[in-house]
């Protein structure tokens, strides 16, 4: 992903440019040449504080959204898109002091390509921004929070963990072929399992029908997709299991690489307990689905969190541009 950043980087802006982490995160950026970050925030407390952190920010834009020319174009284009959803003029003035609505206003624009936005408080919170401002890719109709976790250098992709509260085998559908989509950005070849309590019918229940439905639909909109389930997680990672009892499963023997789980509930305790039982590294949560790259820094994250999220948003918007 690195490799790709650096081949075409892009404008990706940080929204919360004020952080100790996001400063040196931009700072990290550009030394690692794969973007030019813009920190959102007030001019003088930024270079204060990278003054303070001994660092340089050279390479790195600032923009101060209460003191920008562009606030008065951001508001009328803001509310040009929201007013027949309870937008105001004065509204969009007041939302685009929020720095996760005025990044999604620079993307949506076109003077970003790609932005990062911290989830300080709670994740619907966070994810307004883009999902009102830049909204689905066409077509889409399910956006998707992806988490990439490593361990013991092993890459699997759990899905979803921040968006869909309620899933139903459409969604889950819509989730599996986007986050097969995100594994191919890493050169990774999606093997999908789509995750229940059961296993291929032991348990007959409609909400694992819901998931054998599922996988129904992902294959009629994607016949070379390597995807089964239902299954349980026990019996998605397991290459003893694949080559044995399962052996008919279409995963070809292979453990798979993406996740699907039935509800954001399973998915958040799962990558939850891989990183906190199991040492696992993250990286996420990765949105898919959006028209444009927004991705999200959790709270307590590292710089390279957010250098690795930032090499994502590139190589999403280097695609984009190449279409």
């Amino acid at each position: 992903m690195f490799s790709k950043a650096r081949s075409s980087p892009k404008r990706i802006v940080l929204a919360q440019g004020e952080h100790d982490n996001v400063i040196r995160a931009a700072h990290q950026i550009v030394e690692e040449g794969i973007a030019r970050p813009v920190l959102l925030g007030n001019a003088d407390r930024v270079r204060t504080k990278a003054e303070h952190l001994r660092i340089t920010l050279d390479g790195v834009s600032i923009v101060d959204p209460a003191a920008s020319d562009c606030m008065e174009p951001y508001a009328r284009m803001l509310f040009d898109l929201r007013r027949r959803k309870g937008m105001t003029l004065v509204g969009a003035r007041q939302l685009l002091l929020d720095p996760g609505y005025y990044a999604a206003v620079m993307v949506n624009a076109g003077d970003a390509d790609g932005m990062l936005i911290s989830a300080d408080l709670d994740y619907l919170d966070a994810m307004r921004p883009p999902l009102r401002v830049i909204g689905r890719a066409p077509g889409v109709k399910t956006a998707a929070g992806v988490y990439l976790v490593t361990l013991k250098n092993r890459p699997i992709f759990f899905a979803d963990a921040t968006v869909n509260i309620d899933m139903d085998a459409e969604k889950m559908a819509e989730v599996a072929l986007l986050t097969a989509d995100l594994a191919r950005k890493f050169d990774i070849v999606p093997r999908v399992a789509m995750l229940s309590f059961s296993n291929f019918g032991s348990s007959r229940h409609p909400r694992s029908e819901m998931v054998r439905e599922a996988v129904a639909i992902a294959r009629r909109r994607d016949p070379k997709l390597i995807i089964d389930g239902e299954m349980m997680a026990s019996v998605a990672l397991s290459a003893e299991l694949l080559k044995g009892e399962y052996a008919f499963c279409e995963l070809g023997g292979k453990p798979a690489n993406i996740l699907i789980f039935p509800s954001i509930e399973s998915s958040h305790i799962g990558y939850r307990l891989a990183q906190e039982l199991g040492q696992a590294d993250l990286v996420g949560p990765m949105f898919v689905g959006l028209r444009k790259p927004a991705h999200m820094v959790n709270r307590g994250d590292h710089v390279r969190d957010i250098v690795n999220l930032a090499a994502v948003a590139v190589v999403e918007a280097q695609e984009l541009a190449a279409r």
